[in-house]
């Protein structure tokens, strides 16, 4: 068990240099502006949402970063989702609705993938009361379209606002 813990909490140390290297590069490609709308919308709605699951103890964290100030996984929820949206948002930009949706689903399968193995052989996080692997999917898929979404509309209202001037 104890070897279990020491594995659990270099994976999390991992996850986080890994997530730390990562920010610079996404946020080379312009316009940077949207990706940081995007990083600070889905980090500051993950952080409410999974608030929200962990107080109605639908899924726990018994191995997390800062335990003592956190319940939820400010790991995933602040950097490391945050990054993959952004490389979604880039990587669709341009593109029309079903090829985002197939895009997306490049991101969130290997995502759950890794969920359902930590879940399963660690104690980065479980499931409660009836939460399965496929919830998370559910809600990974709608919560990253719409801040696709949300990202694309604003860039419309932008696009409209340059041309009136």
């Amino acid at each position: 068990m104890k070897r279990n813990i020491v594995f659990e909490k270099l994976f999390l140390r991992f996850s986080l240099v890994l997530g730390l290297l990562l920010l610079p590069i996404i946020f080379r490609k312009p316009p940077i502006k949207d990706w940081l709308l995007v990083f600070l919308w889905n980090s500051a709605t993950n952080g409410i949402i999974d608030r929200l699951v962990v107080s109605y103890n639908i899924i726990q964290y018994p191995v997390r970063l800062l335990p003592k100030r956190f319940r939820i996984n400010i790991l995933f929820d602040y950097l490391l989702y945050p990054i993959i949206t952004v490389t979604y948002n880039q990587l669709t930009k341009k593109d029309k609705p079903m090829k985002m949706v197939v895009k997306l689903l490049c991101f969130t399968i290997p995502m759950i993938l890794i969920e359902v193995w930590a879940e399963r052989n660690t104690r980065l996080i479980k499931f409660r009361n009836g939460w399965k692997w496929y919830h998370s999917f559910i809600s990974l898929n709608i919560k990253s379209l719409l801040t696709r979404l949300w990202i694309g509309g604003v860039r419309r209202i932008e696009e409209k606002q340059e041309l009136l001037r």
